[in-house]
């Protein structure tokens, strides 16, 4: 990529700012909760279509993804679910592949009320756009589309494949990401375009959700002193828990998580107990999750945190014979990391700061991600880059910086010139339309 050709993508991009806003809030326009993606991913595809993008649409296979082992069960299935991806053919003239990788579900928004403009509204005021998804990850989506619009506006064609792909499931499980692997997408480099404060991250902490029971002992509310309080009991496994995420903080480091406090919690977030206001409480539920470092082993970090519950109650004579029971259910996803010196790391870094022109963050994201799929079993080393402030995900009255969005476009269409090589095409003739397998 010469510098003509960079002055031109940037200009491009300026020139279409309008357009980039207006397709995030069209994006924003679809409640995509998870297990409700059908319409977004129908619009995406179109869109796709539009760039003259080869285009795979499929229900990723359950059946096939039990089988795999970081399958994460769901409660749903994938009818009317589709993985969306598009594929840029290269025009085989060197250059390494990229994939780019996106989810399009969200979590539900909360209360309306608490929305500028309303959850799904796309509300801007100031430099802000507002709604669920805006920062997690919907901005991050449409910069993948508009970088790839971008270069093809400017007459210009890859070297080499570049493949976007739109998942659904992450939220919950990452099931979606997992079948575009299964389904043999991968290439030289990746980028996971979610959330990241405009910081260049080759690694995230894995994530996992508990579930411990704790039993106590039946008895009438007249003749309290005759049972054995679950709720009580409930408290001694909560501190006990702390005290594991204590030690945790104190023995664990890596060197793109200087501040390990926030970057690894253990906690309980979810207390039940009791059936009704005057009947002996019996039993209590804990919910909570455990987050792991790049570097560790989650199975290993569940057989320390039972073992750590169970040496507790080796001091309380109720419960050191009645061990409170721990399940692993729901979400649970692997740390992942690259070489923060990667190419693909310090192409991305290069690019962002042409852009910027200021030196980009290299960090370590404070949060789970779809890379343990591409990095572990894709062949496919993959760093996190996107708009929007990590503090927004999830946030009430979510929101990201409409010149963030702006930023990282610039910086991703000329991360895939540079990576891809690129050639100028006269009359590109691609034809679009839907294919099978990558």
């Amino acid at each position: 990529m010469n510098p003509r050709q960079s002055a031109a993508i940037l200009k491009q991009i300026d020139s279409s700012r309008d357009e980039l806003v207006e397709l995030l809030q069209r994006l924003i326009s679809f409640p995509s909760v998870t297990g409700k993606e059908g319409d977004i991913q129908a619009f995406i595809a179109d869109r796709l279509r539009d760039e003259q993008l080869d285009v795979d649409v499929w229900e990723p296979d359950l059946a096939e993804l039990q089988e795999h082992p970081s399958f994460v069960a769901s409660p749903q299935d994938f009818d009317g679910r589709p993985n969306v991806v598009g594929r840029w053919a290269g025009t085989g003239g060197g250059g390494r592949s990229l994939l780019l990788n996106g989810h399009v579900d969200v979590i539900p928004p909360g209360q309306e009320e608490a929305w500028t403009g309303g959850a799904w509204s796309g509300a801007i005021e100031g430099s802000r756009m507002y709604g669920r998804g805006t920062s997690d990850m919907k901005s991050g989506l449409a910069a993948m589309i508009v970088a790839v619009s971008t270069l093809r506006r400017c007459g210009l064609r890859p070297r080499a494949d570049v493949t976007l792909e739109f998942t659904v499931d992450e939220e919950e499980t990452g099931n979606g990401t997992l079948a575009c692997v299964l389904r043999g997408y991968r290439a030289d480099a990746g980028i996971c375009c979610e959330t990241s404060s405009l910081e260049v991250q080759p690694a995230c902490i894995g994530r996992i959700w508990f579930t411990t029971e704790i039993q106590g002992r039946s008895a009438g509310i007249q003749r309290s002193w005759e049972g054995v309080n679950a709720i009580e009991k409930g408290y001694r496994i909560v501190e006990s828990i702390a005290r594991f995420g204590d030690q945790r903080i104190a023995s664990s480091s890596h060197p793109l998580y200087p501040d390990v406090r926030s970057s690894i919690p253990c906690m309980v977030c979810v207390f039940e107990a009791g059936s009704f206001p005057s009947a002996f409480p019996d039993r209590c539920v804990l919910q909570g999750s455990i987050a792991t470092l790049p570097g560790e082993e989650t199975d290993i970090v569940k057989e320390r945190f039972v073992d750590h519950i169970e040496a507790q109650c080796a001091e309380d004579p109720w419960l050191s014979t009645h061990l409170p029971q721990t399940r692993f259910d729901g979400y649970c996803g692997d740390p992942a990391e690259i070489d923060p010196g990667h190419p693909i790391v310090r192409a991305l870094q290069k690019q962002l700061e042409s852009v910027t022109g200021r030196s980009a963050r290299i960090t370590g994201r404070q949060g789970a991600a779809d890379t343990r799929y591409l990095i572990r079993y894709g062949g496919t080393p993959t760093v996190i880059f996107g708009p929007g402030d990590t503090s927004q995900m999830h946030a009430a009255n979510e929101s990201v910086d409409l010149e963030d969005l702006v930023t990282a476009t610039k910086a991703l269409a000329l991360t895939v010139a540079d990576w891809c090589g690129i050639e100028s095409i006269q009359g590109d003739d691609q034809k679009s339309g839907d294919t099978g397998r990558s």
